[in-house]
């Protein structure tokens, strides 16, 4: 039996065609379905590892279709989609969805993206077991609530401690401006972006090896932040 069971919602045969061709292995089956509706009830049916979702679906609106799965179900969600405004991305991400990739797209971006999901979801397990996140030469220690550089101890306030662990048990996903400063300042109202933007730079400054041109934490200009645990 295949290791891996990937989702394909959308109503474009011909992408549906390339989604397949891209992903379908030896370890890796496809499952299609061309309505919102349906692809939810074989979302349901079968829990996919990951699901490829077009935001533009003839019965139900993508985002809903988002909505919905990610409210029983932690499996990544690629959004394919032909709209490019920050605040179009920043709502699928809120909705749920853990990337997108804006068409046209190439065979080797796909496969690049679903790749990295799927590591994400398994560092999330394995952070789980153990409670510790590595990052190039950082060691975040979820459990005893320390960070280590180089093997020395960095000292982080409340506040920055809250945003990193945010970040880093979401690794590999863009968090938006709206769901970090939720999660971390547990409340909706203020300008987030301001908030963040103090609080990623004073964090960059302490971990980065170069705080200019950040590696850990990656800025999606418009939407949010990034953290990269390899490269």
């Amino acid at each position: 039996m295949p290791a891996l069971t990937v989702l394909v919602i959308d109503d474009e045969p011909q992408i549906r065609r390339v989604v397949r061709h891209a992903l379908e292995a030896e370890d890796t089956r496809v499952l299609e379905a061309s309505t919102g509706r349906e692809g939810i009830d074989l979302a349901a049916a079968e829990r996919p590892d990951l699901i490829v979702l077009d935001l533009g679906l003839p019965d139900v609106l993508g985002i809903d279709v988002c909505r919905d799965i990610r409210s029983w179900s932690t499996a990544p969600v690629l959004v394919l989609s032909a709209r490019h405004s920050d605040q179009e991305k920043a709502a699928l991400l809120d909705a749920g969805a853990d990337d997108y990739v804006t068409k046209p797209f190439s065979t080797l971006e796909l496969q690049a993206r679903v790749r990295a999901q799927l590591r994400r979801a398994r560092m999330e397990r394995q952070a789980s077991g153990d409670g510790r996140v590595a990052a190039r030469n950082v060691v975040i220690d979820l459990v005893k609530r320390s960070v280590t550089r180089d093997g020395a101890a960095v000292h982080l306030t409340p506040i920055e401690w809250e945003l990193l662990r945010v970040l880093s048990t979401h690794a590999g996903r863009t968090m938006t401006h709206r769901q970090l400063f939720a999660q971390v300042w547990a409340r909706q109202h203020g300008d987030a972006q301001q908030y963040l933007r103090v609080h990623v730079a004073s964090l960059r400054r302490k971990l980065e090896e170069d705080p200019v041109r950040p590696r850990l934490i990656i800025t999606e200009p418009g939407v949010g932040y990034r953290f990269e645990q390899g490269g």
